[in-house]
Order: C-alpha cells, then sequence, then structure tokens
C-alpha cells in the first residue's frame, strides 16, 4: 500500500506514481470504483485522490458513471492496451490461429505467457458451447492450477518450479489442484511426454482444458495456448485424442510463426504420444 508522502525522489516522480497507484487498483475484480476505495487502497488522502482523478478522467484514462459516482478505467486505458497486445509476437502470430481453434472446436480458446510467477491472458475466443461475457486479456491466473501453467511450467528450470512451491504459491482452489511439489513434478514429466497438459476441475469445478506449448525460435516454451468450457463441452473422455491433436497443431503453427524451425516442431512427433 502506497504512503501518503509518496516514494518519488521529486514532485514530478511522486504524481506520476500516485496515479499510477490509482490506476493499478482497477482489476477484473474491481472494475468500478469509488473515490473513497481508491483512497482506502493506495493510501493517499481523499483531497490528492480527487485531484489526481479529475487530471485522469481529463486525459480519459478514467471515467465516472454520472448515475453511481463510480470510476472505471476510460477510453485512453483501453488504447493504451490494445497497443501493448499489439506489440507482442505472440498475440500477433497466435490471434487467427486461435480464432481458428475455437471455430474449429467449439470451444475457448485461449493464449497466455509467463508474466513473473503468474499466468499471464493475452487473448481469447469463445466457441458456441464456452460463451463468455467478459474477455480474458489482461487477466491473470496460477501456474499450478490451469493446464496454460502447467504447459509453461514444464518448459521452466527445476529451480524455477521448487521455488514457486518454496514460496508457497501452489494456493488450493478444488480438491483436485495439484499442491504438493513430488506431485507437480509427475505431472510436468506426463506434459513433456505427451505434448499437452490437462485441468479438469483445479481451478474451478465444472470446467476443463487441455493445453499445448508454443515455442520460440530457440525452442524454449515462450506461451501456451489451450481449449477450454464445461466439462459436457470439452469432454475429454471421449474428445480428449481430438482436442489434444488440435492443440498441438495450432501450438506448432504458432511456434513456426514465431521462427520455430518447422523440421523440428513436434506435430507428428506429439501426436504419436497422444
Amino acid at each position: 500500500m502506497a504512503a501518503e508522502s509518496g516514494a518519488g525522489t521529486g514532485t514530478g516522480t511522486q504524481a506520476v506514481e500516485r496515479a499510477l497507484s490509482l490506476l493499478t487498483c482497477f482489476s477484473a475484480e474491481e472494475s468500478e470504483l469509488r473515490s473513497s476505495e481508491l483512497s482506502l487502497m493506495t493510501g493517499l488522502g481523499q483531497s490528492t485522490v480527487s485531484r489526481m482523478v479529475s487530471t485522469l478522467e481529463r486525459l480519459g484514462f478514467v471515467v465516472q458513471d454520472d448515475r453511481t459516482g463510480l470510476y472505471r478505467l476510460g477510453p485512453t486505458a483501453v488504447t493504451l492496451g490494445s497497443v501493448a497486445l499489439n506489440s507482442s509476437a505472440v498475440f500477433r502470430a497466435g490471434r487467427q490461429t486461435l480464432q481458428n481453434l475455437a471455430q474449429a472446436t467449439a470451444l475457448g480458446a485461449n493464449l497466455a505467457e509467463l508474466n513473473g510467477s503468474t499466468l499471464f491472458y493475452l487473448c481469447n475466443f469463445e466457441g458456441s458451447t464456452a460463451p463468455k461475457s467478459f474477455t480474458m486479456a489482461g487477466r491473470s491466473a496460477p501456474l499450478h492450477a490451469t493446464g496454460l501453467g502447467k504447459v509453461i511450467l514444464s518448459g521452466q528450470s527445476e529451480e524455477f518450479v521448487h521455488e514457486y512451491f518454496k514460496r508457497g504459491l501452489a494456493h488450493s482452489y478444488t480438491p483436485r489442484t495439484i499442491t504438493r511439489l513430488d506431485e507437480m513434478i509427475a505431472a510436468l514429466d506426463e506434459v513433456r511426454n505427451r505434448g499437452y497438459a490437462t485441468e479438469v476441475e483445479e481451478l474451478a469445478f465444472g470446467r476443463a482444458c487441455l493445453a499445448a506449448p508454443i515455442r520460440g525460435h530457440a525452442g524454449d516454451v515462450v506461451a501456451a495456448l489451450s481449449v477450454s468450457g464445461p466439462l459436457s463441452a470439452i469432454d475429454l473422455r471421449q474428445r480428449q485424442q481430438e482436442l489434444g491433436l488440435r492443440a498441438i497443431e495450432a501450438a506448432d503453427e504458432i511456434s513456426v510463426a514465431l521462427g520455430y524451425t518447422a523440421s523440428v516442431v513436434g506435430g507428428k512427433r506429439h501426436i504419436a504420444r497422444i
């Protein structure tokens, strides 16, 4: 929580830090906030928040609902978010492939990469059997409790995985969540062997996904994609082989676009292990 005095070395730096601290209060869970809530979340005085929010509103970073008085992120923030996404090579290489995957499977298709110690969603598309009323872009999720996260963990060093669990990040979300290091190590070995990861009610009840790795030009795992949806729609008992094949092929297509050598891409190699 930021102190009222700020941490900047000068007035200008302090003002920037305070303004950014206000913007970072908004999230998928807290998309609309009152000025009093912003004050509480940042530790800034109410008068400081009012002054800062007024400036942010004038610049289009936030807008205020005339009826409720609540603030939400504005068009300038949306524009900057779009610029950031379009500057991502993974996003540019994967967007159309992901859209095609959602249409072909009738499931949700998701693209994500590693951000520190969490999963960061770049984009998603909805299939007809897995509709969403919101976008996943910009959201985060735990690595250990998602198929996408397990794929990304499978490409990290042993030290990274051990440190993740040592820091106590492997929280339980359902009884199926993997929270023990030895179980995760076994799960990651399985991901590497068959070329994809599954997630069945590990993050949320009634949901499942199947994810495959996306590799950069050097062959390292730089991102992951998945197909996801309600258990009844994804039906892994009947569709796992089909969806595994589709996910691997789509991931390989993006990997090639990122410069991964086609002769090394594991489509056939992985398919044989499904």
